[in-house]
Order: structure tokens, then sequence, then C-alpha cells
């Protein structure tokens, strides 16, 4: 019995699991970076942007301004991420919560190997939320409302 042939066999069925893991590895290693460096940018923008603002009307616009902020720290919007900033009210009247919310777009969104679709999830999202006090800046609660 000849057994010429069978490291071809063993790579076939191999190849096509080895892919799909270095995909979701490849996926999950953006994902981690993306979400710390968002993190960082989305305390540093909203301390910048959303302590002070000029007052109680102009509370949509500096959502609008720490969205903005965090979208060039990040590079820019583009097709991998999107970026979404919610202001709501804390449970003091000084206080203002920022939801910063990262969705990321997992790479390639559909796969066929050996003519079985994969698919990966819609949307990977991150939230972060931070509530600062407007009248002293530098004051961060985290996850408080």
């Amino acid at each position: 019995m000849r057994r010429d042939g069978q490291m071809v066999v063993e790579l076939a069925v191999t190849l096509p699991v080895a892919i799909v893991v270095a995909l979701v590895c490849y996926n999950a290693a953006r994902f981690a970076a993306a979400c710390a460096r968002f993190d960082r940018i989305a305390l540093d923008a909203v301390l910048s942007q959303g302590v002070s603002p000029p007052g109680k009307e102009a509370s949509g616009s500096a959502s609008g301004l720490v969205q903005a902020c965090i979208e060039q720290g990040m590079g820019g919007p583009g097709d991998a991420f999107t970026i979404e900033v919610a202001e709501e009210e804390g449970t003091l009247p000084q206080l203002s919560c920022y939801r910063c919310t990262l969705c990321m777009r997992p790479w390639p969104s559909q796969l066929v190997v050996a003519g079985v679709r994969l698919g990966a999830p819609e949307l990977l999202r991150h939230e972060r939320s931070l509530t600062v006090d407007r009248y002293r800046p530098g004051v961060v609660l985290e996850g408080a409302r």
C-alpha cells in the first residue's frame, strides 16, 4: 500500500482551519489595539473638549467636539472604525456623562473556505463612559452617572 500524497491531503484539511484561526487572531489583535488607543484618546478628548462647554445650550456641540477630537486621534473617519459620542445628564446638575463608543468592522466580513461560508459579526463594539464635572477641570468620575 502506497502513501504518496498523504501530505497533500493533510495540508488540504488543515490549511482552511489555519487560515480561519489566523484571521480571528488578526481581527482580535487589531480590535484590542484600537480599544487601547480609543480609551486613551476618549479620556483626553473629554477632558479637553467636554469639561467646560460655554453654556447649557452648547452641551450638544460639546459632544460633537469630543467626537471630532476622537476621530482625529484615531486617524480620521474611515471604513474600519466608526465613533459615536452621546452626552447625558449626570446625577448632579454640574456633571456631564459622555458615552463614547467605538465600532469596528472585522475583515473580511464574509469568507468562503472549502465551500463553507463563514461570516463575522457585523460590528465589534467597545464603550467607554466618562463623567466629568463641568466646573472643576480635571475631575473625572469613570462609570458614575
